[in-house]
């Protein structure tokens, strides 16, 4: 289940916010045929924020409940194909940051 939360800067042009906004569905292809997921178990939000003009003006945080087929290796190739759609989408460096959450204390209500 990946949740993805893409943080924005607000000052980057329109174009970018609209292509990474049409680029969802094949992002959501991606992760879910790389990780073996159904698409229901997604959620994604793109999020506008200020962002400091000396770091990244795009970055992804993907949050994944782990599987014994996750490993760190599958999890470091799926977040660099993340990476370089969505560098490649908007054409700003994206920086991305990925995580396992707690499958012990995670909840999701749908």
């Amino acid at each position: 289940m990946p949740n993805m939360k893409v943080f924005i800067d607000d000052a980057l042009p329109e174009g970018c916010r609209v292509s990474l906004q049409s680029a969802l569905l094949p992002i959501r292809e991606m992760l879910c045929r790389e990780l073996n997921v159904d698409k229901s178990a997604c959620q994604f939000a793109i999020l506008p924020v200020i962002a400091m003009s000396d770091l990244p003006r795009i970055n992804v945080e993907l949050m994944l409940l782990p599987k014994p087929e996750r490993s760190h290796e599958l999890v470091m190739e799926v977040s660099r194909k993340l990476q370089n759609m969505v560098t490649e989408i908007t054409g700003v460096h994206a920086a991305v940051r990925t995580a396992a959450l707690d499958p012990e204390t995670y909840v999701a209500l749908k």
